[in-house]
């Protein structure tokens, strides 16, 4: 199945991401009973872990090191499991190379050669349901530098220590853009609008923040990996026939 993308215009992409494009990405409205435990305690204070939990979803979801910044390991079987990164039928109808955001089922995925693509959940912004149409993902960085524009420092003094004149928040596993930033443009401009780590794996499958795209880190430095240099990117707001039942 092929669906035709949106026209997305520059204001489009501005009024997703706003200027808090850059810095709004941290989670709008914090929910402390799904925050995690301490990583030391959460499998004796989770009786679903031992019948969630695998060897193989405990090394992709495991504690790492990544440039120097020690990620903590994500308590997935807290999480939805279609939200689990996984190879999948591919439903997009997308040429390979291509990454397809379907925002109302909150997956993004990254078109296959051979019929499959590998499906993430992610997190939207609640910003994100007021666009929708196509771009080329022209810029990609590792742990990126959290710079807060001017606008949404006027809405919050408290955050012009990491303006873009203050040279933004350091990297960091703290920092709302997480381990991976790609950055989208559209005819040869930067849109505002990324695709990004978080900490926050509470999030997934929801649409509580205030910026743009969000996976899990383990899962954004997956899909920073396999990414194509300029990949077309395609975001869709009508529901798609996502054949997938998924695990």
């Amino acid at each position: 199945m092929t669906t035709t993308p949106i026209s997305l215009s520059r204001r489009s992409f501005l009024v997703a991401c706003g200027a808090a494009g850059l810095a709004g990405c941290s989670t709008a409205g914090r929910n402390p009973a799904l925050e995690p435990e301490p990583m030391a305690d959460v499998a004796a204070a989770e009786p679903l872990a031992s019948s969630r939990r695998t060897a193989e979803l405990d090394t992709r979801y495991g504690a790492l090191n990544d440039g120097g910044h020690e990620l903590p390991a994500v308590p997935y079987w807290k999480m939805d499991r279609k939200y689990y990164r996984q190879r999948v039928a591919d439903p997009t109808g997308e040429s390979p190379g291509t990454v397809v955001v379907d925002t109302p089922n909150r997956f993004l995925y990254l078109v296959e050669n051979d019929g499959m693509a590998m499906r993430y959940g992610v997190g939207i912004g609640r910003a994100g349901f007021e666009w929708g149409g196509e771009g080329a993902i022209h810029w990609r960085q590792h742990w990126p530098r959290w710079k807060v524009p001017a606008e949404m420092i006027a809405r919050k003094p408290s955050l012009e220590v990491y303006s873009v004149e203050n040279g933004g928040m350091a990297p960091g596993v703290t920092n709302p853009l997480g381990a991976r930033a790609l950055y989208i443009f559209k005819n040869g401009k930067d849109t505002l609008y990324r695709l990004h780590g978080t900490p926050e794996w509470w999030t997934i499958g929801g649409a509580n923040s205030s910026g743009c795209v969000r996976l899990v880190n383990q899962d954004v430095i997956d899909l920073y990996e396999r990414v194509p240099y300029h990949a077309r990117i395609v975001v869709h707001q009508a529901p798609m026939n996502d054949r997938v039942a998924g695990l």
